[in-house]
């Protein structure tokens, strides 16, 4: 009876199996209709099959790519990217015309320095008297005299230290216009690696699309879908595919933004060979540089230019000396005889020169002292501006930082979903509308991590121009 029971069961399982056989020939014979389409069919199902495990295959690369870059860009990004940005700015600061300018500006501050460093001119004269006038030992024929005056005790070092405290003043500016070309060439760079990485982000979505529309297409043959989930498909990648090429000009434009700024040719290829990433944590702030920017260092130099200017205008106030010498020639007195006949005339001279109407200098002073007050003002208004900026960029950092994580949390989990779309294919029940909506938020929040990542870094280098 057990081994009637037994064999009963197996009669059953192998019933069941032909039966399942007996419905898979039914669906089959139900959708072809002659030979041919048999092999069509059949063909297609293979392709499909191969089409799905081609899919599933991107796709995990797609995610292991991912992750890939995640960690390798972590390990690399201060080596390749800096590397690669520490050399354009080189060549910026090297070529720039613009530095250039400031630094010839520098020279020419600083060559002042001797033109003020001389004596007032000597001044020399020649008369000739057209009526000689009679003196007992001759008539006078000629004078020539020389005269110089000599600055108060000081004032041509005075004068010196004025002149070279304006040209600190101007090396300030070129300290300057060096910290923004380096800022304006890290921002310019990391503008180009989000245009580069939201083209990229585009290739792999319209991929994906691609991939997708094939797939919506098999379904088509089968009756799972309608041509109108291919045509949403097929419009989705045209959209892509017209933002990629709007981004493509972005890039060119920003490309020659950048060559100008090297002082090169604005058709030279930059190739963006990195990638980046929201490092783990951030870079200490030392606030407390803020007050040895430039841009504030460059008020202390005019402050104490001024206060150079202030020692020359009372050193000019001063007294001023001269000494000179007049000679005259006298002819010799005819039919006379006596031992100064003709003898020339030798004057030496002391000159001084009082400034008794001294208004000027108090004019002055007084400028120099309102000068001075609003000096401060200016410095106060510029470290107020600045440190606005830095709070500013810190705050913006810590934003970018913020939207980064949430863009990868729902990045992760649109991803997620979109495993679960697949699987339901799997099972013949897939939505394409879903598909869609689901490709669009994955793109959505893959264009505002590389958004989070170019603010980051732009905000950093506006931190890095404040306080480093």
């Amino acid at each position: 009876m057990k081994q009637l029971k037994v064999k009963s069961e197996k009669l059953k399982v192998k019933s069941g199996k032909l039966k399942v056989e007996s419905e898979k020939l039914e669906m089959i014979s139900g959708k072809l209709k002659v030979n041919s389409e048999t092999l069509k069919g059949q063909t297609k199902e293979l392709e499909r099959t191969k089409k799905q495990s081609v899919f599933h295959f991107s796709f995990f690369i797609f995610h292991l790519k991912g992750a890939l870059i995640f960690i390798f860009s972590l390990l690399t990004f201060h080596s390749v990217s800096g590397q690669q940005l520490q050399t354009f700015i080189e060549e910026g600061l090297a070529n720039n015309p613009k530095i250039q300018i400031f630094e010839f500006r520098y020279q020419v501050a600083k060559e002042k320095v001797n033109e003020v460093n001389t004596l007032p001119n000597t001044q020399i004269g020649v008369g000739y008297f057209v009526s000689e006038p009679e003196t007992r030992t001759g008539a006078q024929r000629f004078k020539v005299s020389a005269k110089q005056m000599l600055p108060s005790f000081g004032s041509i070092t005075a004068r010196e230290n004025y002149v070279a405290s304006l040209a600190d003043a101007v090396y300030e500016d070129v300290v300057i216009v060096k910290r923004k070309l380096v800022a304006s060439i890290s921002q310019s760079y990391y503008n180009l690696y989000a245009l580069k990485a939201k083209q990229i982000i585009l290739v792999e979505n319209r991929s994906l699309l691609k991939t997708y529309e094939e797939l919506a297409l098999t379904s088509v043959e089968v009756g799972k879908a309608s041509a109108v989930d291919v045509l949403r498909l097929q419009m989705r990648q045209n959209e892509l595919q017209q933002l990629e090429q709007v981004l493509e000009q972005d890039y060119l434009a920003e490309q020659t933004a950048l060559n100008k700024l090297l002082n090169r040719d604005s058709y030279i290829e930059i190739s963006m060979d990195s990638e980046l990433t929201i490092p783990l944590e951030n870079i200490q702030i030392n606030s407390e540089n803020l007050a040895l920017h430039p841009e504030l260092l460059k008020y202390e130099k005019l402050y104490e230019s001024v206060e150079k200017s202030e020692l020359l205008n009372q050193k000019e106030g001063n007294p001023m000396f001269g000494f000179g010498l007049d000679y005259i020639a006298v002819s010799e007195r005819p039919n006379v005889n006596f031992n100064d006949n003709g003898k020339d005339i030798v004057m030496p001279m002391v000159r001084i020169s009082i400034p008794i109407f001294n208004t000027k200098y108090k004019s002055k002073t007084k400028q120099n002292e309102l000068h001075q007050k609003e000096i401060n003002f200016q410095k106060q208004d510029k470290r107020n501006r600045l440190e606005t900026l830095l709070d500013k960029a810190v705050k913006k950092r810590t934003s970018a930082r913020i939207s980064y994580d949430t863009q990868t949390k729902n990045l992760k989990q649109a991803k997620d979903a979109e495993t679960i779309l697949v699987k339901s294919y799997e099972t013949g029940t897939i939505d394409f509308n879903d598909v869609l909506d689901i490709q669009e938020l994955q793109l959505k929040f893959q264009m505002n991590q590389v958004e989070s990542i170019k603010t980051y870094y732009l905000q950093t280098t506006i931190i890095n121009y404040l306080t480093n």
